[in-house]
C-alpha cells in the first residue's frame, strides 16, 4: 500500500475506519477488507482495553483456525418451541467450510438442525479447539446461486474429499454479524471481536 501524504486528515486518522482498509486474503476467498475488531464484553474476566496486553488478533488468525478445523459445532433454536416460553437450543457436530468470510454447511433438511434453521435461522457456530476458540453468530440461509456453490463445493472436496452437493440436501450459508476469537493462554490480553 503506497504512503498517505502526511495532511491534517491523515494525522487523525480513526483506528477503526482504518482496521476497514486493511485487507485480508486467504486461499479460500477472494481479497476483502478487514472488518474492525475490538475487545468482546465479558465483565469480571479482566480483560484490558484494544491497545493493552497482546494487541487485537487479526482476521487472518480466524481464516487460518476455520479453514483448518474438521468438525464445527452448530447450535440453532428447536424450531419446536417457537410456540413455547422458553426456547430450547439444539447442538450438533458438522462438517463446514470457511470461503469468502462466511461459514457453509449441509444438513438434511428434515434433520432437527435443518428444521430448526427453517422455523429460525440464528445460530452459532464454533471451531472444534476450546483453547484457540473462534465462535460466529449469524443467521444461515440456504444457498442456490451455481457459482458460489461451486467455489464452496471446490473447498469442500479439497477439504473432505466429497461433494456436498452429492447428497441432494440444502447448503446454509452462515454470514456471520459477530465473531469471536479466545486464546486460552493469553485470554484477558488477546480476546478479540469483530462486528460484521
Amino acid at each position: 500500500m503506497a504512503a498517505m501524504p502526511k495532511t491534517k486528515s491523515a494525522r487523525r486518522r480513526n483506528p477503526r475506519v482504518e482496521g476497514r482498509l486493511r485487507k485480508t486474503t486467504s486461499k479460500n476467498s477472494t481479497p476483502r477488507h478487514e472488518p474492525p475488531a475490538d475487545r468482546p464484553f465479558a465483565p469480571g474476566y479482566g480483560i484490558v482495553g484494544p491497545k493493552n496486553g497482546k494487541g487485537l488478533l487479526p482476521w487472518r488468525w480466524v481464516a487460518k483456525k476455520l479453514e483448518r478445523c474438521h468438525t464445527f459445532w452448530v447450535a440453532t433454536i428447536h424450531s419446536e418451541t417457537a410456540q413455547e416460553t422458553k426456547p430450547r437450543p439444539h447442538v450438533m457436530p458438522v462438517w463446514g467450510v470457511w470461503v469468502e468470510d462466511a461459514f457453509f454447511f449441509s444438513t438434511g433438511r428434515k434433520s432437527r438442525k435443518g428444521q430448526n434453521l427453517t422455523a429460525n435461522p440464528a445460530c452459532t457456530v464454533t471451531n472444534d479447539n476450546g483453547e484457540e476458540a473462534v465462535i460466529l453468530e449469524g443467521r444461515a440461509s440456504k444457498i442456490d446461486d451455481a457459482s458460489l456453490l461451486e467455489r464452496v463445493a471446490a473447498t469442500y472436496k479439497k477439504k473432505y474429499k466429497m461433494d456436498p452437493r452429492s447428497i441432494g440436501e440444502p447448503i446454509f450459508k452462515v454470514q456471520p454479524s459477530k465473531v469471536f476469537a479466545l486464546i486460552e493462554k493469553s485470554f484477558p490480553q488477546s480476546a478479540t471481536r469483530w462486528r460484521l
